[in-house]
């Protein structure tokens, strides 16, 4: 049977004024039948497997949970299904209106016009309407877990699939933008105000092509340096999932950024912000004017215990925010690191044609065969092993 990690299981034991066999979930007792009887002990099996599966909630009937407890149980099953991926962080917006707003509601009361005002919300915020969508089909996602585990009536879910996207030029919702390369001058503007972690991420994009989840993700361990060319082969990316595999082609110029930062601990994550910190406050310090007798003997007014303390690794949200004070900083425009990828298309595109980019960058079409896929590999490496 299904065992609780990381957690105490309840125990089977005896009512001793009943002689009945109990045990406690969540709070609520549940009787099981005469103490000892082999009914008892399968009845116990069932409960625990069941509220295990509904994660850790009252048995009770779906009718009576509210929106944040089904929620709160739907985080701890997302934070382990999207682990090493992005994609809990979005998981955490997108439900963050739907708590403010209805977590207190009972789930079955939980109706289309519910989820409409939360998406308004979304869309009076500024988002476009692309991320508009994507929030809402989350929040149907939670809906859907909920229904499957048997926490929310199967009739929630129903109605809010007649709540159908927003259309192009028939919603409030401003549309996106067109993602494209950013200058490089805006780039080379802001090396002097990131710490040379997210600078060396920044050069790693420009010359090899990969995603801002891909560079952040990296580690020695997974750096083949065999060949001319070192291939990359990130051990989450977008599509690990549907069990594609990623392989990224790493040339002099990337090798030469990469080298210096390979560790000795083969599965550390290579750029860790808490050095990244270091190195911000070991720059204060060094451009502090006032003689260390004077004040704080630290060198540095910053309180020594932080309330948020800089991680092992970056999340994609968290390069993105240094990148974003830095663009801030050095007075250019706000820029994203998956711009940079879109540098790297257009470049590989014009000198190399469609099918190296597209191997490069890690793009899949499902008319393309296996043979076709292989051969084209075998150029992207050649060409990267060159240029990269």
């Amino acid at each position: 049977m299904p065992r609780l990690l990381g957690h105490k299981q309840p125990g089977y034991r005896k009512h001793r004024a009943s002689g009945q066999a109990i045990v406690t979930l969540s709070g609520h007792d549940h009787y099981l039948g005469p103490h000892g009887t082999a009914t008892s002990h399968r009845e116990y099996d069932r409960l625990i497997a069941e509220w295990i599966a509904g994660g850790r909630l009252p048995l009770t009937e779906s009718n009576d949970r509210t929106i944040v407890e089904v929620m709160a149980a739907y985080q701890r099953f997302a934070k382990g299904y999207y682990a090493g991926s992005g994609e809990f962080d979005n998981m955490i917006r997108a439900l963050g209106p739907l708590k403010a707003t209805y977590g207190r509601l009972p789930v079955a009361e939980f109706s289309p016009l519910k989820l409409k005002a939360v998406r308004q919300q979304l869309i009076d915020s500024g988002l476009c309407r692309n991320e508009v969508n994507q929030r809402t089909g989350r929040i149907k996602r939670f809906i859907a877990w909920g229904v499957e585990n048997e926490l929310i009536p199967s009739a929630v879910l129903h109605g809010l699939e007649a709540v159908r996207g927003l259309a192009r030029g028939r919603s409030e919702a401003r549309e996106s933008e067109p993602v494209k390369p950013v200058p490089e001058s805006f780039v080379d503007a802001i090396r002097e105000r990131v710490s040379p972690h997210v600078w060396a991420m920044i050069q790693l994009q420009r010359f090899s092509g990969m995603r801002p989840g891909e560079v952040v993700a990296m580690r020695t361990i997974d750096v083949d340096t065999s060949g001319q060319a070192w291939v990359y082969t990130p051990s989450r990316h977008k599509n690990a999932w549907r069990g594609h595999q990623r392989k990224i082609y790493l040339g002099p110029r990337a090798q030469a950024v990469l080298g210096p930062w390979r560790r000795t601990d083969l599965e550390a994550s290579i750029f860790q912000p808490r050095e990244a910190e270091a190195w911000h406050r070991e720059q204060k310090r060094l451009a502090r004017k006032t003689p260390l007798s004077c004040g704080n003997k630290s060198g540095t007014n910053r309180k020594s215990e932080a309330k948020r303390r800089p991680g092992e690794w970056y999340t994609s949200r968290t390069y993105y925010v240094a990148i974003r004070r830095a663009c801030i900083a050095a007075d250019v425009p706000v820029w994203a690191p998956n711009q940079l990828r879109h540098n790297a298309a257009t470049w590989l595109r014009k000198e190399f044609g469609l099918d190296v980019a597209r191997v490069v960058l890690g793009h899949r079409s499902p008319r393309v065969t296996e043979t076709y896929a292989e051969l084209d590999e075998g150029k992207a490496a050649a060409v990267m092993a060159k240029v990269g």
